[in-house]
């Protein structure tokens, strides 16, 4: 096929997707799936979050999302974003869900809805807007007028919005599911008989929404009819006790990919094989929609995380916080969907048989006629086993599912892995090292008399600030007799809390994400006479999750001084209060901001902390990511050509003594060619900015490792079985066998080969040596197969590497490239 041939098809196949997805006049369901169109459907979902990337990222987000195998992109939608003040609305920019959806639409994707308005997600206050929490008598979540008025008025504003854009699968659109509330099961109990009404009343206003699609709920097993009762969680497969009505289906809306990440908590990685196994159990045993969360975690601008959640979220998806392919995960899931596909007529056949082949080895067969049969071998033992199904004998890998698509081949084992595996790497582009490149403007410790809100007792964090700034200046005054040399004691309930005695430091404390409530205890001098005490307290993230969110108390609860002899108590003295920065105040990360205060040169020793700093950089050339390094930062945040990047915590180490998150991403939409204006607020006295780099992002290295055993890849049997039938003849020993499939991204061209051994090599793709038995040919077969080529595959075969002098044992083929 000649390469116009090949575009005009691809153009052609990309047309018929979008007019099926455009033609979804009528969405329902049954025992057995979602039937879109009077067709009965297994459908792949993956989480995408338009706020958490930009509108350039989207298209290709999109792009790779249905390469990857998916039907479905799967939103929340952000209510505290859409109407940040009571009436005031944003659909702007990164908020612009209506053009998202549409560009889901014309790649040929359906989407999920979930409109919440309750989302958690790691989001700051859940989701919910502030000025919320200020709503006379109002109780979140529950049997509460004042709150189901707003959830009602804010459900209705966003069916009405995708109405208008006739977005939903009944008018042609690409909606085909809704969602409301969210997770509402965890928290139920505390609302008691007001929880249960609630959800009756959440799920019977939804449906009179008249969408022409189904609503869900998840991780809510009492989901009134005709709302779907769904699953959240790791391993659906096994707990999940299935929908709470015969006639509805099984629906996974959140198989965690990895999980969120805290400050001061190590990352959590879960493997491609693991993912994969939970997911053909859960189709095993009748799961016909199953939604990656994350597939694309993306990254918390501003000040959008939840209390102390990183600013990169769900890094290790199948989609980077970048974009870029997290590998073997991507390409192992795009196998296992491909798999389930060849399937799925006997899947959705209605017909299934549970069949035991040992203790703790099972088949689930579906379909009873020869031409019409699928099965799936399940293994749950930590120990490979042996089996007999239909006369035929099956080596299970340990906790392993084998896909058999015609009840005969295996096409697809979850535990063994055709995709390649990446490393990402980051490299310097430019350094920020010269202390002539930078100015800084400190903050000022505000005096009592300086501040304009008083109160005779200590304020609420949140209430004070009502969310305009991560930061409160809380701040008194009094009288001592003498000098002295004294201790200040606060105990405080919160995040982090920087205190000032006479305008001078004197420390900071902070509490984590599972314990927020901490003593800052420091010695401190005294002056004869007025003495000034100033603590800052810090947000990092509003409260997510919960029962009764409005109550939440943020603040600090006592303050005292103790000479020695006696306390002095300051709950019930006059305080004063400051709300935010000086800087904050200015906007001095903007271009006009910053010409309101008056910055100096830059100066490497500080005796205070609360200090900005600027500096200007150029974008670095072609198309890789762009990442801000702060490894040299304490805590603070940044902003890039007035654009926050999100909150940093690098000197919040985990227990293995490492940061979080040193790397922060610059979209490149937010960049200028030149003359980018960098603004970094650093709240600790450690804080080096002249280590702070810009850097790129890319994939430079590609490994695969693959053995006799696998399978052979299910994309490429798809591919040739559109062949014509000489061609399957000609080819059919080379495409049936497992295969080293290696590609370079963005244009990249292998350029060396590191290391390629055929026989029993020893190790993984990241730490390996060649074993007892290597093919001497090994190097020269994979450099004449891949140098200088975006992508090459070589088979699993002693043909390829000249022979095989021990054919009873098994061989594996281990490639180790680079990518420039």
């Amino acid at each position: 096929m000649t390469n116009s041939h090949y575009s005009l098809v691809l153009i052609i196949l990309i047309i018929v997707a979008v007019v099926v997805a455009g033609d979804a006049a009528n969405v329902t369901y049954d025992g057995r799936s979602l039937i879109i169109d009077g067709k009965h459907k297994i459908l792949f979902s993956g989480s995408i979050h338009y706020t958490r990337s930009t509108p350039q990222m989207w298209p290709s987000l999109i792009a790779k999302a249905k390469s990857g195998g998916l039907d479905v992109i799967d939103t929340y939608v952000f209510w505290n974003i859409h109407e940040p003040q009571q009436g005031q609305f944003d659909f702007g920019g990164r908020r612009d869900i209506v053009k998202f959806i549409k560009e889901i639409q014309a790649h040929g994707l359906y989407v999920c809805l979930r409109i919440g308005p309750f989302i958690q997600g790691e989001w700051s206050y859940g989701g919910l807007p502030f000025w919320l929490h200020n709503v006379k008598g109002i109780v979140f979540r529950t049997d509460n007028e004042p709150f189901k008025y707003y959830m009602k008025r804010y459900a209705q504003m966003i069916v009405k919005l995708m109405k208008s854009e006739k977005l939903y699968a009944s008018q042609g659109g690409p909606i085909i599911l809704s969602q409301i509330e969210n997770e509402y099961g965890m928290i139920a109990r505390a609302f008691r008989q007001d929880g249960k009404s609630y959800v009756k009343w959440a799920a019977e206003m939804a449906v009179e929404l008249e969408t022409g699609v189904p609503w869900v709920m998840c991780k809510q097993d009492d989901a009134p009819d005709p709302v779907i009762n769904a699953c959240n969680g790791r391993k659906c497969g096994e707990t999940f006790k299935g929908p709470n009505s015969p006639n509805k289906p099984a629906i996974w809306t959140e198989n965690w990919t990895s999980f969120y990440q805290t400050y001061g908590d190590e990352p959590l990685i879960r493997s491609a094989e693991d993912i994969a196994f939970q997911v053909a159990l859960f189709i095993a045993k009748n799961g016909s929609f199953v939604n990656y969360y994350m597939y694309h975690g993306g990254t918390n601008f501003g000040r959008n995380a939840s209390q102390f959640v990183i600013t990169s979220y769900y890094d290790q998806a199948p989609l980077d916080e970048y974009g870029l392919l997290r590998q073997p995960k991507w390409g192992h899931l795009k196998e296992l969907h491909a798999a389930v596909k060849l399937c799925e007529k006997p899947l959705l056949s209605g017909l299934q048989t549970t069949i035991s082949l040992g203790k703790l080895q099972t088949a689930f067969v579906f379909g009873k006629k020869a031409n019409l049969c699928a099965a799936l071998l399940v293994n749950q033992d930590e120990c490979e086993a042996t089996v007999q199904f239909r006369n035929s004998s099956y080596l299970l890998s340990p906790k392993s599912i084998s896909v058999l698509p015609d009840c005969k081949n295996v096409a697809f084992n979850t535990a063994k892995v055709n995709a390649q595996y990446s490393t990402r790497t980051r490299e310097p582009r430019q350094k920020l090292s010269s202390p002539h490149m930078w100015e800084e403007f400190t903050e000022t410790v505000p005096s009592f008399s300086e501040t304009s809100i008083r109160s005779e007792s200590l304020l609420e964090h949140m209430n004070t600030t009502q969310d305009t700034s991560d930061y409160l200046w809380q701040t008194t005054r009094f009288q001592q007799p003498e000098g002295a040399q004294s201790v200040l004691k606060v105990n405080h309930l919160g995040h982090v809390l920087h205190g000032f005695v006479n305008g001078k430091f004197i420390g900071s404390m902070h509490g984590t994400y599972k314990a927020h409530r901490f003593l800052l205890e420091k010695n401190v001098s005294l002056n004869n006479g007025t003495n000034n005490i100033a603590l800052l307290s810090v947000m990092v993230g509003l409260p997510n999750s919960g029962a009764h969110l409005e109550r939440r108390v943020v603040g600090s609860r006592s303050v005292k001084i103790w000479n020695g002899k006696h306390s002095l108590y300051f709950n019930n003295y006059s305080w004063g209060y400051q709300v935010g920065l000086q800087g904050e105040k200015f906007h001095v990360y903007t271009e006009n901001g910053a010409a309101k205060v008056q910055w100096k040169k830059y100066r490497d020793s500080k005796s205070q902390p609360l200090t900005w700093y600027k500096v200007s950089f150029d974008t670095p050339d072609g198309t890789d990511p762009v990442a801000l390094n702060l490894g040299s930062m304490g805590k603070g945040e940044a902003w890039v050509n007035g654009q926050s990047i999100g909150r940093y915590w690098v000197s919040f180490h985990t227990f293995k003594g490492n940061p979080s998150q040193i790397w922060y991403h610059i979209p490149r939409s937010f960049l200028k060619p030149s003359s980018n204006l960098l603004v970094i607020l650093e709240e600790e006295r450690e804080g080096k900015p002249l280590g702070v780099t810009i850097d790129t992002v890319s994939v430079t290295e590609v490994c695969g490792h693959v053995s006799s055993s696998h399978p052979s890849p299910v994309i490429s049997q798809r591919r040739k079985s559109h062949n014509r039938k000489k061609h399957r003849h000609l080819k059919h020993q080379y495409d049936r066998r497992p295969k080293v499939q290696l590609q370079c991204p963005n244009g990249r061209k292998i350029s060396k080969v590191l290391f390629a051994s055929f026989g029993t090599p020893n190790g993984n793709c990241w730490s390996y040596s060649v074993g007892s038995r290597h093919s001497p040919k090994s190097l020269a077969v994979i450099e004449k197969a891949c140098l200088n080529k975006s992508r090459c595959s070589v088979p699993v075969w002693s043909k390829t590497f000249g022979g095989d002098a021990c054919p009873q044992a098994v061989k594996s083929l281990l490639v180790h490239a680079q990518c420039s």
